[in-house]
């Protein structure tokens, strides 16, 4: 064999290993692009806090604010979860606050303080995807919709996104008949979610607006929430967000909802 020839053989194998390679870095399932979403949107450390404001926009313009704080700790990876969430402005809200214990294979306790009432507040499974106080958000937005809530199918990719449909196992659950994602390939965080009616309507959109690294993990911080049949949306910003601080599981107590712990609800 010349050199030519030998030339030629060992380019051919290397094309093939390079296609091998490629075939395989793309064949991630529907189910196992999801996983890592859900990994990436909502593990991200061991836990977090961060400082969120929400601008609520009605069909007629107008506005609504609110800021609060978000902490975040992480029972077990992928699995069970706690949140904290303590309203500061305005005033009318000041002091609301918001306790979820998540369980993906079960469903979660989710609790809401309203001080004015001096009333805790337990809410149940079936009111998980209604307005999150008085924004587009729900309830569920909060600490995520587990993957096992849903079917999940591959309708197609580009160089940056995968684009999934998903359906959810229990109809009767929600108000949407499917969604689908557009979810970055390298940062595995959906971009685009868009929620449809048994008519195929467009029902409500999630678009993420900005994300930024931090402590070396890709973080939203500024996401889009529209509800076309009303009219309205709800601008979702982050600020001062930081991961991995230790926070206590006693933190995320009904106690808390009535005494929040300043200790961690201030800025690290």
């Amino acid at each position: 064999m010349n050199q030519f020839s030998k030339w030629l053989k060992l380019t051919s194998v290397i094309t093939l290993l390079a296609g091998s390679i490629s075939g395989f870095s793309e064949s991630l399932t529907a189910d196992a692009i999801v996983e890592k979403a859900n990994l990436a949107s909502y593990y991200a450390g061991k836990d977090g806090r961060s400082d969120a404001r929400m601008k609520i926009v009605d069909a007629q313009g107008r506005t609504q604010l609110r800021q609060f704080v978000i902490l975040r700790q992480d029972v077990i990876d992928g699995d069970d979860q706690n949140f904290l969430v303590v309203f500061s402005r305005p005033s009318d809200v000041s002091g609301t606050s918001f306790l979820v214990n998540k369980h993906p294979k079960a469903d979660d306790d989710r609790w809401l303080y309203l001080p004015g009432l001096d009333l805790v507040k337990r809410i149940s499974a079936g009111d998980k995807r209604t307005s999150f106080v008085g924004s587009h958000y729900y309830y569920e937005d909060v600490s995520g919709r587990p993957p096992s809530e849903d079917i999940h199918e591959l309708t197609g990719q580009d160089d940056k996104f995968y684009q999934l449909k998903h359906r959810p196992k229990n109809p009767e659950s929600v108000e949407f008949k499917y969604y689908t994602t557009k979810i970055d390939k390298e940062t595995f965080l959906p971009m685009e979610i868009k929620y449809f009616d048994s008519s195929d309507h467009l029902i409500r959109s999630v678009e993420v607006q900005k994300v930024e690294v931090i402590q070396g993990f890709p973080t939203v911080i500024e996401s889009k929430i529209t509800d076309h049949k009303l009219n309205g949306y709800t601008l979702m910003q982050f600020a001062f967000m930081k991961y991995d601080l230790g926070v206590p599981e006693s933190v995320f107590s009904e106690r808390s909802l009535r005494n929040p712990p300043a200790q961690w609800l201030k800025r690290q």
